[in-house]
């Protein structure tokens, strides 16, 4: 994996995991309801559940993409498409006046941090569309001529520094950072530039070569 191949995928990861997604969210409203400590309890489950997804979905990839390499462009194509659609539902997501919702982590009964982790796990893991993202994004950025499992490892030891950085700015951004999210003009702002780089980035893909 060359220098510019690995900025790519870290410059796109960097957009992607910045999204205010349902375990950013959560993250930050356990920051706010419980403190930071609590929050990143939560956040190690977030992460937990993505790496065994990411992993497993990356798993077979390797040798498909060694004795298929017309999958390469199928996937190139169905990562440009999702990376597209992604941007198209953050730019045009709704937005109002009371965007945290407290009930993401309502069923936090105490605030042990195994009960916290077990939250974290779970509404990661309940999200199928990790699996799929990471089958169409993933191999965008592997060289099938190259070992596939070194660059596997680099590209998932890069995602899961990336990911647990974003926990960790909304987890400190605690309570300050979930009242300028809620004012309208600020997440329409933020919709509409993570949105556009979401679709930026698609193009950039569709005209990736293997």
């Amino acid at each position: 994996m060359n220098l510019h191949t690995w900025w790519l995928f870290v410059t796109a990861t960097f957009f992607i995991s910045a999204a205010p997604g349902p375990n950013m969210l959560l993250i930050m409203s356990q920051s706010v309801r419980f403190n930071f400590r609590s929050a990143m309890c939560g956040a190690m489950g977030c992460l937990t559940a993505l790496f065994l997804m990411m992993s497993a979905s990356a798993a077979g990839l390797g040798v498909l993409l060694r004795n298929a390499p017309a999958l390469f462009d199928i996937l190139r194509w169905a990562g440009a498409l999702y990376l597209a659609y992604l941007g198209y539902k953050v730019w045009t997501a709704p937005v109002s006046e009371a965007t945290v919702d407290e009930s993401a982590n309502s069923a936090i009964v105490k605030a042990s941090g195994w009960e916290l982790y077990r939250v974290g796990f779970v509404t990661a893991a309940s999200n199928p569309k990790a699996l799929l993202f990471a089958a169409a994004f993933l191999p965008q950025f592997i060289q099938p001529g190259l070992p596939q499992l070194p660059q596997f490892g680099i590209l998932l030891g890069s995602f899961t520094v990336i990911e647990m950085s974003w926990y960790l700015i909304y987890a400190l951004g605690g309570f300050k950072l979930s009242m300028y999210l809620k004012k309208a003009s600020v997440l329409k702002t933020f919709n509409r530039v993570t949105g556009g780089a979401f679709i930026g980035f698609a193009a950039l893909m569709a005209g990736m070569k293997s």
